[in-house]
């Protein structure tokens, strides 16, 4: 995509699409993290109806990305469904939507921590994490990873105050060895860049990166007070 800015890492050569994903040209691969399919169901299962149509809206997404990329594959770094149930409340319409794209393209289904193994049985190959040109690609980034790392998780968001307005962007977080993807989920929320729960995965200072304009914006994050994550910060991202 002539209009994706190059996102360089661990010496590979990657483009930052401005709808929340990567595209590794390399291997054709397009890379997102936390779909975060069915959130609009699980949330009408506990009482808070919500229109049922994310799963579609965010396939809507993940399609047209991989028509415009041309990839050959998708590898989908976990949290793709938002919760171990999802499969019973999956409508054939939806279903099917996934039987096509696996059959479009080569599926992975890396597990994350809401989803387990669900995937699955919609196509594709299912894995805990994957090993890609010395690059780790996983759900949760793990701290003491030493090979270069690709995750997700986390819902990264950069928030600044502009012209007296609060703005809030998805956005990838990273430094030379770990890159945490925003959630490409319609429904999902997100974890401010800088909140210790994401610093502390890195071992100094990182940055916010954003596609703005066909351009890669970064701005930095210091590493600072990781030590103070608790259990709320983390439930926010979720």
């Amino acid at each position: 995509m002539a209009s994706a800015p190059a996102l360089d890492f661990a010496g590979h050569h990657f483009l930052a699409l401005a709808d929340r994903a990567l595209f590794w040209p390399r291997h054709g691969a397009l890379i997102v993290a936390d779909l975060h399919l069915e959130k609009g169901s699980w949330y009408a299962a506990h009482g808070q109806p919500l229109p049922p149509y994310d799963s579609h809206d965010t396939l809507d997404r993940l399609a047209r990305l991989a028509a415009q990329t041309g990839a050959r594959a998708i590898w989908c770094l976990g949290d793709s469904f938002h919760d171990r149930d999802a499969a019973s409340r999956i409508v054939p319409a939806v279903a099917d939507r996934l039987h096509r794209q696996a059959a479009a393209a080569k599926l992975v289904w890396i597990a994350g921590n809401h989803d387990g193994l669900t995937g699955g049985g919609w196509g594709g190959e299912v894995a805990d994490e994957m090993v890609v040109d010395g690059i780790v690609l996983r759900h949760q980034s793990d701290p003491a990873e030493v090979r270069p790392e690709i995750s997700g998780h986390f819902h990264p968001k950069l928030r600044r105050n502009v012209r007296g307005r609060h703005v809030a962007r998805a956005c990838f977080a990273g430094d030379d060895r770990r890159l945490i993807l925003p959630a490409f989920g319609s429904l999902t929320g997100g974890l401010d860049a800088a909140d210790p729960a994401i610093a502390a995965n890195f071992s100094g200072d990182y940055r916010a990166m954003l596609v703005a304009q066909g351009r890669l914006l970064a701005f930095p994050c210091v590493r600072a007070g990781h030590d103070d994550v608790t259990a709320s910060t983390v439930a926010a991202a979720r």
